[in-house]
Order: structure tokens, then sequence, then C-alpha cells
């Protein structure tokens, strides 16, 4: 057991009411630790001072002196007093009617459910196919060391006039 736990299972052993398993681990952790023994003495003469301080009772017209002022207490009409609503409440509803009012007005179009036509679902496919391809392109299209290349021109070919 730590000191940590200790001081969660310490109130509940002076008390009394901690299991006998935990009775005897915090026994043996206050065998073992200075620092909480101590802390569970202090808690001891704490507890031993407030057992003399005398209880102190209230004054037999202070029951009569609090039953006076709540029957003092201004009453709202027990039957027409929910209507007169909170300014909180108020507000809330009002809020509540601005945004009903504010969705209700606002058109919500359907978007169209594009079904893919089946040739184009063919090109996507074939597509995937040339994935190689298309990414070797991309790093040949940015490169900037091809563009500096000569091109080279292909003779034309010539008609043969022979027959």
């Amino acid at each position: 057991m730590n000191c940590g736990q200790m001081e969660q299972d310490l109130i509940a052993y002076l008390d009394g009411k901690a299991a006998p398993a935990a009775r005897r681990q915090v026994e043996q952790h206050l065998t073992a630790c200075t620092a909480c023994r101590e802390r569970a003495m202090e808690f001891r003469a704490l507890w031993s001072v407030l057992d003399e301080v005398p209880e102190i009772s209230p004054s037999p017209s202070f029951d009569a002196a609090v039953r006076q002022r709540v029957a003092a207490e201004s009453h709202r009409a027990a039957l027409w007093g929910w209507l007169l609503p909170s300014p909180r409440l108020a507000l809330a509803v009002t809020a509540l009617l601005v945004v009903s009012v504010w969705l209700s007005s606002q058109r919500l179009t359907p978007q169209p459910v594009l079904v893919p036509a089946p040739q184009s679902i063919e090109a996507e496919f074939n597509m995937i196919q040339d994935l190689p391809v298309l990414e070797d392109y991309d790093v040949l299209a940015s490169f900037d060391a091809l563009a500096e290349l000569p091109v080279q021109q292909t003779p034309a070919p010539q008609a043969n006039s022979q027959r």
C-alpha cells in the first residue's frame, strides 16, 4: 500500500469502519511509514479535542423566528403564478420560435443521386489498370530536364514516283 492510497483508507480505519482486510493493510503500512503514522496520531488528537467541545444548540426563539420569516415571504398566486414566465424561459422560447420559423422558410432541394453510367465504370477500371503509368507520368511531367532535350525531326517520307 502506498501513501496515496493510505490517505483514502485512513479515515475509515480511524472510525473503525474499514473492512478487516483493509484494516490489516493500513496497520502494516502504519508500522512501516512514520509520516502516515504521525498523520494518524494528528487525526486522533484532533478528534479528541473536537469531542471535548460542548454541543451548541439554537435558542428556543430561533425556530420561531425562522418560521415567522418564512411565513412573511410574499407568495405568488398559486393558480396563476405559473403564467408569469421567468426571463430565461421567455428568451429560450423566443429563440426556439425564431429558429423554427427560419428553418421552415428554408427551401431544401433534394440533391440528385448520380448513378455512374456503365461506360464510365469501364473507363475508371481501365484508369486503375494504368495507375503505374499515370504515376510515372506525374513524375516525368514535372521533370524540367526533359524540357531541355533537343527535339529530333524525322525526315518526311518521300513519295515514290516510279511506276
